[in-house]
């Protein structure tokens, strides 16, 4: 059976999966996307996904193509047509086919809706055992990262950066000199006096649902935890960092820039990956 992707009311083969070329998503960047993670036939945090969904087209006035409940029918069909059992579920969803103008097409236009499946074995990732390099650019984006917009130029642009230092991912840097996030992750360091440390969720950083299990499971281990900016100095003067997003779980961050943090990851985010693991076994499989 070919590899399947739906497109506004059909499964088709993906290899000819299409939409309209005046398509605004296309045409503008005028959408909002989800990633799920599937564990073993688990959805993970995938209510948590569609209320943030549910927010990026309240806040850009996107109807949606399908009712809530609909949708997740038609995840799990996509994922058990694909025989995906881990792996990740990409939805994207756009404001329609509508004649090229920079303002709304007029109301009635129906939003457009595709999803594709991607087999991924997550737990085979080697930067879980032996961490990752990350690095410092300056962030360049709009401001409203708090939309989960597909207009992701600027974070194209850093992770070829990071790719081209041979790092795993770039830390985005505000002109305060405050670290806001990485390109596709949350940005996270443990300071000498053990504090875990991340940004608040304003509008300068998309709030990641596996940031938000995190602080849940820091908060059940009575983990000192505060939300707060902190620098590029002290995020090389941390004593462990890490990075978190719906596909790389908790990585460590072994290095930033040139600065070395440590030669392997450090306890306390070995801890949270294992609980975030443990947390994983425990859902219920649905598919």
């Amino acid at each position: 059976m070919p590899r399947l992707a739906y497109v506004n009311g059909r499964f088709v083969p993906h290899s000819a999966a299409a939409v309209h070329v005046e398509d605004r998503g296309y045409q503008f960047g005028d959408g909002v996307y989800e990633v799920v993670t599937v564990v073993q036939k688990r959805f993970v945090d995938l209510e948590g996904h569609l209320d943030r969904l549910n927010r990026s087209l309240g806040e850009l006035r996107i109807d949606w193509p399908v009712a809530r409940n609909v949708l997740e029918i038609l995840m799990r069909q996509l994922l058990v047509r694909n025989k995906v059992s881990d792996g990740i579920i990409y939805l994207q969803i756009t404001r329609g086919v509508a004649p090229r103008d920079h303002k709304f097409p007029k109301s009635g236009t129906p939003a457009s809706l595709v999803m594709t499946t991607r087999r991924v074995v997550h737990e085979r990732s080697p930067n879980f055992r032996k961490g990752v390099k990350v690095i410092t650019i300056p962030d360049i984006r709009w401001l409203r990262c708090d939309i989960k917009s597909t207009s992701l130029l600027p974070n194209c642009l850093g992770k070829q950066e990071a790719f081209e230092a041979e790092a795993y991912e770039a830390w985005q840097v505000g002109e305060d000199g405050n670290i806001t996030e990485g390109t596709s992750s949350n940005a996270w360091i443990l300071t000498p006096e053990k504090e875990l440390i991340t940004r608040a969720p304003t509008s300068e950083i998309l709030n990641g649902i596996t940031r938000l299990t995190i602080i849940e499971i820091a908060a059940q281990q009575g983990i000192k935890f505060v939300e707060r900016p902190f620098s590029v100095a002290e995020a090389k003067a941390a004593e462990e960092a890490f990075t978190s997003s719906a596909t790389s779980f908790v990585t460590p961050v072994v290095q930033i820039d040139d600065t070395v943090l440590s030669n392997e990851p450090g306890p306390l985010t070995i801890n949270l990956l294992n609980s975030y693991r443990q947390y994983i076994e425990r859902l219920e499989a649905t598919l």
